[in-house]
């Protein structure tokens, strides 16, 4: 887990801890986003039907694409980190030997 030493030592990487933290603010910030365009889509409905549907879709698309977008982006940060501890790994066994 995350401990306060960590911040002021080079010994463990922290982000990986910290990355689960930015993963769910970008889940919530594109539901908000996505919330307030439907929103916006009911709204415009009124005006344009038809636009204010294509709207609303819309907004439900870009939260699918968020959320995956998200997850994409944290796991990449993850296996990046995964394959520095790997390395060091192999680095360590040849260093056995």
């Amino acid at each position: 887990m995350f401990d306060w030493k960590d911040l002021f030592q080079w010994d463990r990487f922290i982000t990986p801890t910290i990355i689960k933290i930015f993963y769910w603010l970008a889940i919530v910030l594109a539901v908000l986003y996505g919330l307030s365009g439907i929103f916006t889509g009911l709204t415009a409905m009124a005006i344009n039907p038809f636009g204010g549907f294509v709207i609303v879709l819309a907004s439900i698309a870009g939260v699918l694409a968020g959320v995956i977008f998200a997850r994409v982006a944290a796991e990449f940060v993850l296996i990046v980190f995964r394959i520095n501890e790997h390395l060091g790994a192999i680095r360590e066994q040849g260093e056995r030997r």
